[in-house]
């Protein structure tokens, strides 16, 4: 008698539905127009999208507290201020007390800040916002819903919302531990 070998069916995948590649399709194309938007800036003005988006918010104002520019962004407003620092850091933006309000802290576009943003490329996180406004709101609910539900299923709810293709604040190093590696 010769042995049996049972042959196993591989496990059957259920049917793709046509419209989740239709979703991940949108999605990519949407991911790489703003990867491609940042590379585009980085590469003209060494800026990242995120840094060249909030430069062009802050054009459109004399100046902006965090809290407006975040909503301007539609971003939360501690992203908006890791991205700030960093302008603030290149000399491209600048902090001061509100002329009006002294408790009030405003961030304004500096000479060279202005200056690059009029060699700068047209950032694409501004597309996507009016896209986004374009819709009606039932569908702007519904979108929000979509992916919030999308994000929940992933379990990646507990990521923070930082600006697209910007990394997070590292927390900075004391000048000591800069130059001599100790502590």
């Amino acid at each position: 008698m010769g042995s049996h070998t049972i042959a196993r069916a591989a496990p059957r995948r259920p049917a793709v539905d046509p419209s989740a590649r239709i979703a991940l399709d949108c999605i990519r194309r949407i991911v790489r127009a703003l990867r491609e938007s940042s590379r585009a800036a980085e590469k003209k003005v060494g800026l990242s999208g995120a840094q060249l988006f909030v430069l062009s918010q802050l054009a459109s104002a004399k100046a902006l507290s965090i809290n407006e520019l975040a909503a301007r962004t539609l971003t939360h407003q501690s992203s908006v201020s890791v991205v700030v620092q960093r302008l603030v850091d290149q000399g491209l933006v600048e902090r001061e007390p509100s002329a009006t309000d002294a408790r009030r802290v405003e961030i304004a576009l500096t000479r060279r800040g202005r200056a690059t943003l009029r060699s700068a490329p047209d950032a694409a996180q501004d597309r996507l916002i009016q896209g986004i406004l374009r819709l009606s709101p039932r569908r702007r609910r519904t979108l929000a819903l979509s992916l919030g539900s999308l994000v929940r299923s992933m379990a990646a709810e507990a990521e923070p919302p930082l600006m697209f293709f910007e990394e997070p604040d590292q927390p900075r190093r004391r000048k000591k531990e800069a130059t001599h590696g100790k502590p």
